[in-house]
């Protein structure tokens, strides 16, 4: 486990949100670590230390929410598990329960959901 973490997770509810940005980059397709690295840098926009990155990578794979296979002698690629993709689902259902609370707010994200389709 990384450091600060607890010794036994329940799902997403107790992943950071470090550990649920993984997931959702991980969500779009399989990649292999320095991949979801240059991503998660672009979205904060700034450096994210391997130290950080790759054990919270395994602590996602430990919870089985992630799979991790060799691409190479040198090379992981990490895929969503099926338990990964119900956690983003999770995550997003109870974060969208309490952010649509108007309809303009439902709108928005109607129209967010439609930009991506």
């Amino acid at each position: 486990m990384s450091e600060a973490q607890p010794a036994a997770r329940t799902g997403v509810r107790d992943l950071t949100a470090f550990q649920k940005n993984i997931l959702v980059v991980l969500a779009e397709e399989p990649r292999y670590g320095l991949a979801v690295k240059r991503e998660l840098e672009e979205y904060y926009g700034e450096e994210v230390n391997h130290g950080r990155l790759y054990p919270n990578l395994d602590d996602l794979v430990e919870e089985g929410m992630v799979e991790k296979s060799e691409l190479d002698k040198r090379t992981n690629q990490y895929a969503l598990t099926d338990a990964g993709v119900e956690a983003v689902f999770d995550d997003l259902s109870w974060a969208l329960g309490k952010f649509v609370a108007t309809d303009e707010r439902a709108e928005r994200v109607r129209d967010v959901v439609a930009e991506h389709e």
